[in-house]
């Protein structure tokens, strides 16, 4: 009479080490994917600029009173000008913002004869083209505005 082996079901503890490397490999590929660099937390202020100079634009065109975007180094701001006097501008989406990293150097062409920048929208819908430049160690990003209301990030 034959006897069968009863095969044994389960797995190795080579293919459970397999598994966890492999496990550990992806892991890791998805925690470093998940913090963004300098230049992509750049490159977030960036884009979140300019929809908010978009926004800004309109807004003067609707208030039809100027409205500024102010920034030095470490924030950027939204102002109105009322009475000859610029006051910041009460509204949650252009309210006072911090830079993600700061301190970002901040460059625009034409070039302005004072510290920071501020770019004042008017009432007309065309203004000035302008590149804005935000400027870390790790790189930098350009915002550029073609005088019409487009705004994009390159």
């Amino acid at each position: 009479m034959k006897t069968r082996r009863r095969r044994q079901h389960g797995f190795t503890l080579l293919e459970l080490l397999v598994v966890m490397v492999i496990a550990g490999v992806m892991l890791g590929v998805v925690s470093f994917n998940a913090m963004p660099s300098q230049r992509q937390r750049l490159e977030n202020d960036a884009k979140r600029i300019a929809l908010l100079l978009q926004l800004a634009r309109d807004e003067a065109i609707l208030r039809n009173t100027p409205v500024a975007f102010d920034a030095d180094q470490y924030a950027y701001r939204f102002l109105v000008r009322e009475d000859r006097v610029w006051s910041p501008l009460k509204d949650d989406m252009l309210r006072e913002r911090d830079f993600e990293l700061s301190p970002v150097e901040l460059h625009i062409e034409p070039a302005q004869n004072q510290t920071g920048v501020r770019i004042i929208f008017g009432r007309e819908p065309v203004d000035k083209p302008f590149v804005l430049t935000l400027k870390v160690p790790d790189g930098s990003v350009k915002i550029s505005a073609d005088g019409i209301g487009h705004f994009s990030v390159e």
